[in-house]
Order: C-alpha cells, then structure tokens, then sequence
C-alpha cells in the first residue's frame, strides 16, 4: 500500500526534496507518493488538516516554526531550536523533529572528523546557529569569525551554548581578523559568500584554508564553490552542502520507516543531486 508524503514551504521551485526522497523510498522498494505544498503562512492553519493526513512531511521556510502548533509532540532536536523540519504520523500522533542537526553531524562524521580539536565556523546566522551549538555540544574547541555588525548574534548564540554546557570552549573572532597562526582541524562556512550566481566569491582568505586540516561549505550550488575548489588544490577534503541535505532526509526516513542505509548508498545520491543540482542552474 502506497504510503504519503510531502515537502511543506512557500516557494518550492527549485527544491531538491522529492528527488532524493525518490531515490531513498526507491532504494527500499517502497510504494509512495510525495507531493509537493507551496502554502502561505495565512494558509498554513487550513492545511492542517490535509498534513496530519499524510504518514509524514518534510518542513521548509517560513513554516519551521509555524507548523509546531499543528504537532502533538516535539523531539529534543526540535524543542533544541524550536525549529521543525520534518513530522512524523504514529497512528494519528504528529511528533515534529528537526532532522538539520543530524544531518550536520553526520557529515562531518562521513568526513571523518571528530569535534575534539578546533573548529572555525564561518557565520552563525540560521544555520550557523545550529552548527555552532552542535559543533560545541559535541566538545569542540569552537572559533566564530563574524561580521562586525553580527558580532551581537554571535553573543547570544555563545550565550546560548554556555546555557546548555557551560565548559563549552567558544572563541569570537572579527572575520578579518581570524588567527592563521593555529590549525583548525575543520573550516565550515555558514554564509552565503560563493552561492550562485555570484560564484566567484571566497569567504576567507587562503591563509585560512591553509591553516585548516579540511573544509565544509553548506552551499550546495554551486556543486564545488570557490573556498572548495581552493582546499581542495591545496589537497585538502571539501565537502559541500548537499551532504548534509541528503543526511538530513536520510533521518526523515529512519524516522518514517525504519529504513537504514549504507554510506555508499547515501554517497551516491550525494553525487546523483549534486549533478541534477549543476544542470538545473545551467
């Protein structure tokens, strides 16, 4: 029996969901559909209804929040940011999670880093934030580099953490004037500096990818920005934001079904979307 899914958001033109949910459902031989929602924040309340309908649904911008009041229950990950981006239906109980975080981690994982050394992360706005509270959760010695005009967000974010794990080892620097003197084991970049289309722009200067063992760009177009393509012509691993877009739908399904996968499984649709992504911008 054919099992109902959807994506959830406002503008969904160039949404990578019902792809690599396709190829997820697909890799288990399930029977589904997945559809996809553009609802307005005012329509959200007559959606309701339909949502809790569907045996899970996948939550995008505006809505992360808004759709909380719609569930029965939310898991730690989402009460963490109180952010949902994915619900799941038990038997008419609609508990909300938020899945970002899993699929930040488990990147960094797949890049075979731990967070024990010290990490730089570049902006901490959206998803900077989640990245910056995990990265610190999980016992990294933690650098912030910011914008002189968000250095008040990097506060309360620092703020934040020391509220959940006060031994939490946070250093908030000016992004121009980030230390080289020392080796990050990992360099995330959490701006938009290098998306498309202006693709021609690096968030750091070189001296700060050479100063890092490997770099994480949560950009996914374009497939390879330019802080990438640096680090890896200095030998370094690069891994871009359409990772942590397939992880994250890798727990929606882990969650729905049950269903686990292998990491050559995931690596490979990793690849697939990163290919659909660069032809659909071309």
């Amino acid at each position: 029996m054919s099992r109902k899914y959807a994506i959830l958001g406002e503008t969904l033109k160039h949404t990578m969901s019902p792809p690599i949910h396709a190829r997820l459902f697909e890799l288990k031989n399930r029977e589904y559909e997945y559809e996809i929602l553009e609802v307005k924040p005012e329509e959200l309340k007559d959606k309701a209804e339909y949502l809790n309908s569907l045996n899970g649904y996948n939550i995008t911008i505006p809505h992360k929040i808004g759709i909380i009041d719609y569930t029965d229950e939310l898991d730690q990950s989402a009460k963490r940011y109180h952010s949902v981006n994915c619900v799941d239906n038990k038997n008419g109980r609609h508990v909300g999670y938020n899945t970002d975080c899993d699929g930040f981690l488990r990147t960094v994982r797949a890049m075979n880093i731990d967070f024990t050394g010290k990490i730089l992360l570049i902006g901490c706005g959206g998803v900077g934030r989640m990245m910056a509270i995990e990265a610190a959760l999980a016992g990294a010695d933690l650098y912030i580099a910011v914008l002189e005009s968000d250095m008040p967000l990097a506060k309360q974010v620092e703020k934040e953490i020391k509220a959940m794990k006060s031994d939490a080892r946070i250093t908030i620097v000016l992004n121009t004037e980030i230390p080289t003197d020392v080796h990050y084991e990992l360099l995330m970049n959490a701006c938009p500096v290098g998306m498309y289309p202006k693709t021609n722009a690096c968030p750091v200067p070189d001296e700060v990818i050479k100063a890092s063992g490997a770099v994480f760009d949560v950009i996914y177009n374009p497939r390879e920005t330019l802080l990438m393509q640096k680090a890896k012509a200095m030998g370094k691993n690069a891994v871009g934001g359409m990772a942590m877009l397939v992880w994250q739908a890798v727990s929606a399904h882990e969650i729905w079904d049950g269903d686990e996968y292998t990491d050559e499984e995931v690596q490979s649709i990793i690849d697939e979307m990163e290919i659909a992504v660069e032809k659909d911008f071309k």
